[in-house]
């Protein structure tokens, strides 16, 4: 077989499809990437490792740019990629690009749905996996993941939950913590995980005749309960269980509907204290360290 003019003419009738059929430019890069990537391997178990730079060279010359060594090499990892991966067109070249230099399936796996649940760019894919958010998932929930077994509100939380500090200020209280999660909302909702909308910050609630203010108030779509925040500058203290839960209560009471589910209560602290939380009866309540970026 002439590997070399196989793969000439995959390339020139993918550029063709391009300029001719807009709207299947990806399924013919997908396609034409995999069949180059499965002769790049064949060729290579003939000629050795060197034909790449050889034939680099040669569609360089014919064709023009697009085709250096690196990109010919990634085409033959698509190729092996796809042996284990289902390859799918709501992903693009540019995604594929980024998911075959991960060496772990899961976490491969992981980023995928992500990338198709919500329309993730490039830009933000790689964003996220440079945010390290499959590594600072529990190890409970990758278990879930890899079983395909049914998921919480708490499972996709972070720890530790990054929270852009664009100040650059040292925060040394609730509300300037607060104020530096405010300030990029979208971010900090993402780092807790699906479906979780804002309600409102210093959410006022009356308790006898007290006023409290709860920190931050959401709401999770997805699972259909109300989430009550509550954020600590300092370790994990037995008294903020106590708080939280007497939030949570009232929430339940007064705010929740028959067709929703329980309140979640969220403690983001500096530091938390797994010793207290061993003896926190309400499975409810989470505790997430935070982490300034």
């Amino acid at each position: 077989m002439n590997y070399y003019k196989e793969i000439k003419n995959e390339l020139i009738n993918n550029e063709i499809t391009k300029k001719v059929k807009d709207y299947s430019k990806n399924k013919s890069d997908l396609t034409t990437y995999y069949n180059v990537g499965k002769l790049l391997s064949e060729a290579g178990k003939h000629y050795g490792e060197g034909i790449i730079k050889e034939y680099s060279k040669k569609l360089t010359s014919e064709l023009g740019k697009g085709y250096t060594a690196t990109n010919l090499k990634l085409m033959r990892q698509f190729f092996i990629f796809s042996k284990s991966h289902t390859v799918c067109d709501q992903l693009r070249w540019s995604h594929y690009r980024t998911l075959i230099t991960i060496k772990d399936d899961n976490k491969i796996n992981f980023y995928t749905k992500l990338i198709i649940e919500h329309n993730l760019s490039v830009r933000q894919l790689r964003e996220r996996i440079k945010n390290k958010e499959y590594e600072r998932l529990d190890d409970i929930t990758k278990e879930k993941l890899i079983d395909e077994k049914e998921t919480t509100v708490a499972d996709f939380i972070k720890n530790p939950i990054v929270i852009k500090n664009n100040t650059n200020k040292e925060i040394i209280s609730e509300k300037a913590l607060q104020k530096v999660i405010l300030e990029d909302l979208p971010s900090f909702l993402d780092e807790l995980g699906e479906g979780f909308t804002f309600v409102k910050n210093e959410y006022k609630i009356k308790i006898g005749n007290t006023y409290n203010f709860i920190d931050i108030l959401l709401y999770n779509i997805k699972f259909n309960c109300y989430v009550v925040v509550e954020l600590k500058v300092t370790e994990l203290k037995k008294e903020h269980i106590g708080q939280i839960e007497v939030y949570m209560n009232y929430i339940d009471k007064n705010l929740k509907t028959v067709t929703q589910d329980k309140t979640i209560g969220i403690i983001i602290c500096k530091k938390n204290n797994e010793f207290i939380m061993e003896y926190c009866s309400d499975s409810r309540i989470l505790a997430k360290e935070y982490k300034l970026m």
